[in-house]
């Protein structure tokens, strides 16, 4: 008896020991619990605990429970937050060189992104970034901008005179005004209410978000505009992965992959399911010829080269 009691406190110690080195990393996004990027943030949670042996874990904070996401970013820089998820474009406040790959129709889906990252554009920002305080984990993917109205849009004539609602973002409302609709910046959580009141016509957003806010109820039609790829960045503050063993390293990014693929997985097949989805409830889905609406953007494009230089639009999707 003395012997297993013995036994029993080693093991209780033992386990004291091995909680207390445990290493808990923080990470902070705005999503809440029902979206596909948190999943992969849990998902990298648990992964990342298994893989390490629980040696590492993570606590997350969404729901913007710790401020927007420059707070975020700014408590990574800071060394108060280990990691933050947040779109990838959005931080051109801080690097505006992002501009050129949040342009419409610069990227043309989530894989050319995805190599656009990996590439010699991206791996500059990514020096860029690290130069901020930050480094780069992964991009994951979060959804391609579509184009919802109470009428069918068949060709970029049929955007004249669209009252068509953008987030307070240059480039989104850029696309409004080049493909020929009067933009209209409207709070994200009352844009179901100017739909219903015929405040605004129209709106654009993943098709995720279409559904997750119910605008197929106050819209009745839907086209595939493709304008813009989304994409989260998934970041660590420079000094926490500055500070980590090559091990540790290694636990972080296999679960960091994990992460990704689950929240991939779940938006692209969310995306597919959803046309039928909407269809069913007596949307009418067009696919308009995306060409003139490419051509459309050369006004902006313009823009944007004469504060990056002749050339930079096409140096980010440079091989």
């Amino acid at each position: 008896m003395m012997l297993k009691k013995t036994l029993l406190a080693g093991v209780a110690a033992l386990a004291l020991v091995t909680t207390a080195d445990a290493r808990e990393l923080t990470l902070g996004l705005q999503d809440n619990e029902a979206t596909p990027v948190y999943k992969g943030a849990a998902e990298f949670a648990e992964k990342l605990e298994e893989v390490s042996g629980g040696e590492m874990t993570v606590k997350l904070f969404p729901s913007a429970t710790l401020g927007d996401f420059k707070a975020m970013v700014q408590q990574a820089q800071a060394g108060e937050l280990d990691l933050v998820i947040t779109g990838y474009p959005d931080m051109s406040y801080t690097i505006p060189e992002l501009k050129l790959i949040g342009a419409p129709y610069v990227v043309g889906d989530y894989a050319q992104l995805k190599e656009i990252v990996a590439g010699p554009w991206g791996q500059e920002m990514a020096g860029k970034f690290e130069e901020k305080g930050i480094h780069v984990l992964d991009v994951w993917y979060y959804g391609t901008r579509q184009t919802t109205a109470n009428k069918p849009i068949n060709s970029i004539e049929d955007m004249q005179g669209l009252r068509l609602r953008t987030p307070n973002v240059p480039f989104l409302i850029a696309y409004a005004e080049a493909v020929g609709a009067t933009p209209a910046p409207v709070a994200f959580p009352e844009v179901y209410l100017a739909l219903q009141t015929n405040q605004v016509d129209a709106q654009e957003n993943p098709l995720t978000t279409i559904d997750a806010q119910k605008f197929y109820e106050v819209q009745s039609s839907v086209a595939l505009t493709n304008h813009f790829v989304a994409s989260s960045a998934v970041l660590i503050g420079k000094d926490a992965w500055d500070g980590f063993s090559d091990q540790e390293r290694e636990w972080v990014s296999t679960a960091i992959a994990a992460g990704g693929a689950l929240n991939d997985e779940l938006l692209e097949t969310g995306e597919a399911e959803l046309l039928t989805v909407f269809e069913e409830k007596g949307l009418t889905i067009t696919r308009p010829d995306l060409e003139p609406f490419k051509a459309a953007m050369q006004s902006y494009y313009d823009e944007l080269e004469a504060e990056f230089g002749e050339g930079s639009i096409a140096a980010v999707t440079a091989k």
